[in-house]
């Protein structure tokens, strides 16, 4: 199976153009963009949730061991 070279690209380019016109393809970038973004700030939080919460259950198991 061949490859997509520069000029079919181009060519698909060209046809998506024409059916969605320029102000819709923005706006679906845009979103697409936005999407993106929210995923990425999402994996962050869920990166950092568990450190913190590693932090909180050793600071809770210190207070239990100074109590017992």
């Amino acid at each position: 199976m061949p490859a997509i070279g520069i000029g079919e690209l181009i060519i698909i380019l060209v046809i998506i153009l024409l059916l969605f016109g320029a102000s819709r393809i923005t706006s679906v970038a845009s979103a697409l963009g936005g999407s993106i973004k929210a995923f990425r700030k999402a994996v962050r939080e869920d990166d950092e949730v568990p450190a913190n919460k590693a932090e909180t259950n050793e600071s809770t198991d210190k207070k239990a061991e100074t109590k017992a």
